[in-house]
């Protein structure tokens, strides 16, 4: 199994839209892999824009925000690619398109980054911001696992929220309960 980094990417629209989605990134030969869904905002970005940044960043109320209709964070203009960065992003890799395997369901954008940026220290997550970025995850799957393990592995994931989160993890916590309750 190939490793896989959870992160912010931001690509941008044939019309200059940006979009913000949180995204797993797949770790291969030269580059990064980007396997959006059919159909997605970002499938359909990469096609018509093919640059992507990926954008590392500790707060985690970007993961949930986005996977709960908060989507407006503010960006920056990358180095060397038009699509731009998160401002609050620790570091970032701008990324340009190489090729692209087809797939009905879900195509696989191999990306080179051609431009890599640090721009202030990472000092680690807690145990809360991994069960936020872990529950974003379940939460961006609502429609695709069952209920039941949704909810047992929610129940897990709550422990590192009550013993280490902070205010801005609780805050993200919150958005992502709003979606699993409005969904039962």
């Amino acid at each position: 199994m190939p490793m896989i980094r959870e992160t912010i990417v931001t690509t941008l629209s044939a019309d200059g839209v940006p979009h913000i989605a949180p995204f797993g990134l797949i770790a291969a030969p030269g580059g990064w892999v980007i396997a959006p869904f059919y159909p997605s905002t970002t499938l359909a970005n990469l096609r018509a824009v093919p640059f992507a940044v990926a954008n590392h960043t500790d707060d985690v109320r970007v993961f949930a925000g986005c996977l709960t209709g908060r989507r407006d964070w503010p960006l920056l203009a990358s180095e060397r690619v038009p699509v731009p960065r998160l401002a609050a992003s620790l570091a970032h890799a701008e990324m340009a398109v190489v090729s692209v395997a087809e797939d009905a369901q879900r195509p696989r954008f191999l990306c080179r980054v051609v431009h890599d940026a640090t721009h202030a220290p990472f000092r680690g997550h807690n145990r809360a911001q991994a069960a936020v970025i872990e529950a974003a995850i379940l939460v961006s799957r609502l429609g695709l696992l069952p209920r039941e393990k949704i909810e047992r592995e929610l129940a897990c994931l709550e422990i590192a929220i009550g013993k280490t989160a902070g205010e801005a993890e609780r805050e993200a916590w919150g958005w992502l309960m709003e979606a699993v309750a409005a969904t039962r």
